[in-house]
């Protein structure tokens, strides 16, 4: 379920981006990358375009820690499940030893009724 939550949104974010790419240089001013922007990007120029590159760096390292975010919780989920799967198996071999240990008293109890 966490997957599929982060996963959806990492995909809205970059559809998001991918919208705000969509035409003309960013930060030369209105509807040029993605449309209205503010005041200083309106205007377009080099604060239009600082701006413009301070949002993508934003985009860029909220999209690499969301990553990360989305690895750190596959991660422990692998955690998680390996934990389960060892005291699975223990789990296993304790009642196939029982098992065998029954098979042998089943054994044991024929003989002594013949």
């Amino acid at each position: 379920m966490a997957l599929a939550r982060s996963t959806g949104r990492l995909i809205s974010l970059l559809r998001q981006n991918t919208r705000m790419m969509a035409g003309g240089e960013w930060g030369a001013g209105e509807g040029k990358g993605g449309g209205k922007g503010g005041s200083i990007r309106d205007a377009g120029g080099s604060f239009g375009k600082m701006e413009a590159a301070r949002e993508e760096e934003y985009f860029r390292k909220l999209q690499k820690k969301q990553f990360g975010d989305m690895t750190e919780g596959l991660e422990k989920e692998i955690e998680y499940h390996e934990y389960h799967v060892k005291h699975h198996k223990e789990a296993i071999e304790r009642h196939k030893k029982r098992i065998g240990q029954l098979h042998h008293e089943e054994k044991k109890h024929k003989k002594d009724d013949d």
